[in-house]
Order: C-alpha cells, then sequence, then structure tokens
C-alpha cells in the first residue's frame, strides 16, 4: 500500500468518526433539551442545524416596565399562538434599549412550559428559513423564529428569503410558526434623500411612490403586527433603575441614594434606557455589597 493510500483509508475514518458526532443537516434536535435553540451553519458542509440553549434569560413580563401598551399587544399575540388561535408575525422596532428583544424573551418564559419555542436566527442565515420551517412543521409545539437586530443593506440574499418566508411562498405558512423580528429601521433598510427622487406627482395633487421607495417597505408590510418603542422620559427611567435595583437587594433608602448617580450614569451614555438603568443597577449593587 502507498503513502497516498494509507492517508486516504485515514482520512476516510476520520471523516466517518466526524459525520458520527456531527448533527446532520435537517436532522431532528432533541426537543426536550430545552425551549430555545439557535440555528447554526455546519462549516465547509452546507446546510445547518437546531442547538439548543443551555441558559436563557429569566426575564418575566412583570420586569419590563413603561412599555406597557407593547407589552399586552406582545402578550396578546403570543398568546393567541400559544393557545392555537391566529396569531401575526411581528416587527418590534424603535428607540434602542427599550425592551424589544427583552419582551420576546420575557414571552418565551411565560408560555415556555405551554409548549412554545424560540428559535435564534442570524440574519446572514435567514436564506435557510425555509428549511428551519419544514424542519418544525408538524410539531406540536408552537415555534416563534426570532430575527434580533435585523437591518439590511441593498442586495442582500436575506432580505429575499425573509419576504417569502413571511408571504410570498407558493406553499402556505406552517401554523405553528410565527416570525419575530427586532430592528432600530421600520423598514429595514437604510432611507435616503435619493429615494425621494422616485415619487411622482398626479394632476390631482396625489403622491405616488416610486419602485424604490415601495421596495424598501415592502418587507415592513408583510409583518401583520408593527410595534413601536420610543425612548424613556427621566421619571420611566428612575422607575426602572428602582426596579432592577431592588431585584438585586437595595432597600428604599439606597434607591433613593442613588437617582443622582442613575441620572450621571445615564447622561455619560446619551440615553435612559432600560438597557443603561440595568446597566446602572448591576454597577451600584455590585459596589454597594463590596
Amino acid at each position: 500500500m502507498t503513502q497516498l493510500d494509507q492517508f486516504l483509508q485515514r482520512a476516510e475514518a476520520l471523516l466517518a468518526r466526524l459525520e458520527t458526532i456531527l448533527p446532520q443537516s435537517g436532522q431532528q434536535p432533541d426537543w426536550n433539551s430545552g425551549v430555545a435553540f439557535r440555528w447554526r451553519q455546519r462549516k465547509g458542509q452546507g446546510g445547518g442545524y437546531l442547538q439548543s440553549v443551555g441558559h436563557i434569560s429569566n426575564i418575566a413580563l412583570s420586569d419590563l416596565h413603561n412599555i406597557g401598551p407593547q407589552k399586552e399587544q406582545i402578550d396578546q399575540n403570543t398568546r393567541q399562538f400559544v393557545e392555537g388561535r391566529p396569531g401575526n408575525n411581528v416587527l418590534l422596532t424603535g428607540a434602542r434599549g427599550t425592551g424589544k428583544s427583552s419582551l420576546i424573551k420575557a414571552c418565551l418564559n411565560q408560555y415556555g412550559d405551554r409548549g412554545l419555542r424560540l428559535i435564534e436566527v442570524d440574519k446572514d442565515d435567514l436564506h435557510d428559513l425555509q428549511d428551519i420551517v419544514d424542519l418544525v412543521s408538524g410539531r406540536p409545539e408552537r415555534f416563534i423564529i426570532f430575527c434580533d437586530d435585523l437591518s439590511f443593506e441593498e442586495g442582500e440574499s436575506g432580505y429575499k428569503a425573509l419576504k417569502v418566508a413571511l408571504d410570498g411562498s407558493v406553499a402556505a405558512q406552517s401554523d405553528n410558526v410565527l416570525i419575530y423580528a427586532t430592528s432600530n429601521r421600520r423598514h429595514l433598510m437604510p432611507e435616503r434623500m435619493s429615494d425621494n427622487s422616485t415619487y411622482t406627482h398626479t394632476d390631482d395633487g396625489d403622491l405616488h411612490p416610486g419602485e424604490t421607495v415601495e421596495e424598501k417597505i415592502s418587507l415592513s408590510e408583510r409583518f401583520g403586527l408593527w410595534v413601536t418603542f420610543y425612548p424613556f422620559k427621566q421619571d420611566d427611567y428612575l422607575d426602572i433603575v428602582a426596579h432592577w435595583l431592588r431585584h438585586f437587594g437595595c432597600d428604599a433608602a439606597q434607591i433613593e441614594e442613588a437617582r443622582g448617580d442613575a441620572l450621571r450614569w445615564a447622561l455619560q451614555r446619551s440615553s435612559r434606557s432600560g438597557r443603561v438603568a440595568w446597566q446602572f443597577a448591576k454597577d451600584y449593587a455590585g459596589k454597594r455589597s463590596a
């Protein structure tokens, strides 16, 4: 046996061993291993697989303050879906750090024991959406496909794939799957001054958007429910700070004492968001307990 034959034989044996431990494309995961999954690509082999998330955020709906109308809309839509009633795909847009992603995670914690499951998909993997839907189709669980911080540039393949998955395929969307996406852009694509040049005026004064504008808003329109989040006022921000300080064991006197520091913390970051409030509370409570 030549050296080349020996090398090829060893390579085939190694590949055979790897195939036994690597997830195969389209292979069913262990659905009992958790309530949240990530879609992962198999490097160099094509296709992907669902990987169970071992540790998920334990945030609850009650932890999310000053977004009452948004919370009510998302909770209602998710509850309908879990109960087998019709629900809409959801686009959550608006100010950063105001609870868009946290609200989806809180819904998973609220309804996970009732059959809700979450599948997180990166923007770069959206071209696999149909494979994911086919994988979970027919399962008794209810699946939310979660795309976080979504935005597209001109010509990205994921844009078209998401449009088709939402409402563009000859096949009907599976009734046990919804898509929830968060974005700081309502139309998910950059808007430029040059887009305005495509608008046309009719003789009676009507304004009609051109093809460029129509294309940019067409994806957003395929989401049945739009939920917008707004920047917090100062009192809203301080209320969230107080909630998280109580969570970390601070008493009323310590919370009152922390107000000035909390405002300076927000000023340094030019943001009074729920995320900034959470970060301040961790820093403040951690120093107090040292």
